[in-house]
This record gives C-alpha cells, structure tokens and sequence, in this order.
C-alpha cells in the first residue's frame, strides 16, 4: 500500500492552518496549465525595452517572453533580468516572484540565438550568424 504523505500544514490544527502557514505551497513546482501564447507579455509590448534594445528587430524581441507580474520563477530555471544596469544569467529560488520592477526572461522559452544576444555573446557561430570567410 502507498504511504500517504501529508501537506504542508498537516501538523497544525486546520483551523489554524491558514494563520500558521498561509502560503502554504508557495514555490513548489506543479504541473499547473501554463498561461496561452496569446496571453504572454514579450519584450517587444514594453516601450522602456524596445528603447534599451534598440539593437535588436521587433519581431525578434516579439519572440522574447517576459515572466508576468506576479508570478513566480520556476525554482532552479535560468533567467535573465533585462531591467538591470548588466544583466546576467541566474538561478532562480522558489521564492522568487516578478514585479514590475524587473523583466524576467526565461532561457527555457527564449531561442539560443535570441538568448546569446541578448546575454551578451558576440561569437557569430553561437548567435547563428553567417561566417565571414576571410580572404
């Protein structure tokens, strides 16, 4: 027979659960439905990071998701946030939620080429750029 393991809280009264333990399953990974395409924010809906990414063409920026407010970061999934000064890679913690103050970018669901510009590779070989043969 399977063991049955408890939830979070399970040691507390359920009537205090909620005033012990109110976020109770704060930054676990489920496998909840993941919001549609339709729905997702790019880099290319914010004016502030098309300026800052004068660089790179629209519809290239249109293929940049942007982590919504208020959601949190998948635990242990790489990103970059665009808003700071130099951007870096970095791991993310379970209690990691975005704000407005930051455009979280998710390696995950950014093509390689996109990612390696916007990380900051100049390698054309790593930004699928075409070689230029040397004469």
């Amino acid at each position: 027979m399977a063991k049955r393991e408890p939830g979070p809280g399970a040691q507390h009264p359920e009537e205090d659960r909620s005033d012990l333990n109110p976020e109770a399953r704060a930054g676990e990974n489920t496998a909840e439905a993941a919001p549609s395409a339709d729905s997702l924010q790019t880099l290319a809906d914010i004016q502030e990071a098309r300026d800052k990414l004068k660089g790179f063409p629209r519809e290239a920026l249109r293929q940049v998701p942007v982590v919504p407010e208020g959601e949190r970061l998948q635990q242990g999934a790489t990103y970059i946030d665009l808003r700071t000064r130099e951007p870096h890679e970095f791991k993310a913690r379970a209690n990691m939620l975005a704000t407005r103050e930051h455009w979280y970018v998710p390696k995950a669901d950014t093509a390689y080429e996109l990612w390696n510009g916007l990380t900051g590779v100049s390698d054309p070989e790593r930004l699928n750029a075409p070689r230029r043969e040397s004469a």
